[in-house]
């Protein structure tokens, strides 16, 4: 499994008017750990997308388990359960703690890696192939 975390704190913006953190926003912080897992690997969407290669979400699964308030400091655990170098599909699970360590929200997202010119799916990009493979601490699937 190879993890990484990222913190963020929730703005002002972010909350409806209950002062919850709006469900839909939980798709942001997603990205957000998503992104810093790609950047750490020395890559980043904007160099992926130069390289003719997107990722678009084809499935997301989330449950709420509590909520994030304005200010609180939210922790993103993100996750790679599971590496198929071959697939051109990738699934990031993610688990989101309040300040005070507490579990508050768990997702799931599956993205596929697709040229955007041709409209077909691609392999997954060497430099993550690269990054993943030896960070990979489980049998890959």
């Amino acid at each position: 499994m190879l993890k990484r975390t990222t913190t963020a704190r929730v703005r002002y913006g972010e909350v409806d008017q209950m002062g919850f953190m709006y469900y839909g926003n939980y798709a942001l912080y997603f990205e957000m750990g998503r992104a810093d897992m790609i950047r750490e690997a020395g890559y980043t969407y904007a160099q992926m997308e130069k390289d003719g290669v997107v990722m678009p979400v084809v499935r997301m699964q989330c449950k709420y388990l509590g909520p994030a308030y304005y200010d609180d400091l939210i922790s993103i655990e993100t996750r790679l359960e599971t590496f198929d170098p071959s697939s051109s599909f990738i699934t990031f699970h993610h688990r989101l703690y309040n300040q005070q360590g507490q579990l508050i929200h768990k997702g799931e997202v599956t993205l596929t890696f697709f040229d955007p010119k041709t409209q077909k799916r691609v392999p997954m990009p060497q430099v993550l192939i690269d990054f993943i493979g030896p960070n990979f601490n489980t049998p890959t699937v």
